[in-house]
């Protein structure tokens, strides 16, 4: 049976859970046949493990840690792929004025490890001197050459931040080309979605309230659109009463605190995944100032207080 007579036959989601990239992935595909279903699924995966290899810190081969590892001595050599994330991630330090920095890597993980031992933030002084190696302007790179040079000595890059999303857009683009019409691909809660549910209804994704991860207090139709959510209820230490977030301002050093959770809807899990952290640690004003700015990007911000802002182009249904 052809696929384009799909509306004439029963259609169902056939879906499967499993750990990639450390982190929780979701492929949702609809079809009439579980088998075929169940082919493209595995292509899915198979797409994402490719892209894990390339951009892992945790495997000495990968492409991202001969860049770390070459840091203050030579350019290395990457794919085209490699080299164009690093390239849009620049242009999102750009336009983030830095929230949004790969060479947060290079960051001395003992001093915030947001667990029980911890009961006071790292001094002012000491929190700057474990940010100076991350400077996105110090990621040197060739296009003729394809290469990537980390200017100075310890930097490192880490694709934390991106590559979730990269994935998932990545495996869309596979299951579109491979002739699945409707779908889901979840990467931790970097979701992207096309076509439409078997009933022929948009896909539609209930945004968490922060103080009860599993109670929605939103829905929104996200079909043919991608959203990210960054928040700190899941990863965070309260001192002094005051709650600060696993998100470290790049800048200072400092957890952030302000805000529980920020969504970011647009057409790409990588942009939406991308624009998340950055939005946070910006704060709401100028978090939802730039978005506002922003062709076909929409935000949510759920404030310390429990307050709900969100960008000019969105209307929150409770």
């Amino acid at each position: 049976m052809k696929h384009d007579e799909m509306q004439d036959v029963r259609l169902a989601s056939y879906r499967r859970v499993l750990k990639l990239m450390g982190n929780r992935f979701e492929f949702t595909v609809v079809a009439d046949n579980e088998n075929w279903a169940n082919d493209q699924i595995d292509s899915a995966i198979s797409e994402v493990q490719r892209i894990e290899k390339l951009l892992t810190t945790f495997s000495d081969d990968s492409q991202t840690n001969e860049i770390n590892r070459n840091a203050g001595i030579k350019p290395v050599r990457v794919d085209e792929e490699v080299f164009g994330l690093i390239a849009r991630s620049l242009k999102i330090s750009d336009l983030t004025q830095g929230a949004f920095d790969i060479s947060y890597g290079s960051i001395d993980k003992k001093l915030w490890n947001f667990d029980a031992n911890m009961t006071s933030l790292p001094s002012v002084e000491v929190a700057k001197q474990a940010v100076k190696l991350i400077n996105y302007k110090n990621i040197i790179l060739d296009a003729s050459n394809t290469t990537v040079f980390l200017k100075e000595k310890g930097m490192r890059i880490g694709f934390g931040g991106i590559g979730k999303g990269y994935a998932a857009d990545s495996a869309k683009r596979l299951l579109q080309a491979n002739r699945v019409m409707s779908g889901i691909v979840n990467a931790a809660g970097d979701l992207i979605s096309w076509g439409t549910q078997p009933n022929n209804l948009p896909w539609t994704v209930a945004i968490a309230d922060p103080d009860q991860s599993t109670v929605p207090f939103s829905r929104l139709n996200i079909s043919g659109m991608a959203i990210a959510t960054s928040g700190n209820y899941e990863k965070y230490v309260t001192i002094d009463g005051k709650k600060y977030s696993h998100t470290i301002d790049p800048t200072t050093g400092l957890p952030i605190s302000g805000i529980k959770s920020v969504s970011i809807i647009s057409p790409s899990a990588e942009l939406s995944d991308a624009m998340a952290t950055p939005v946070m640690v910006m704060g709401v004003k100028v978090g939802l100032d730039l978005i506002n700015q922003l062709n076909h990007m929409a935000c949510i911000i759920v404030d310390d207080h429990n307050k709900i802002h969100s960008s000019h182009n969105i209307n929150i249904k409770n």
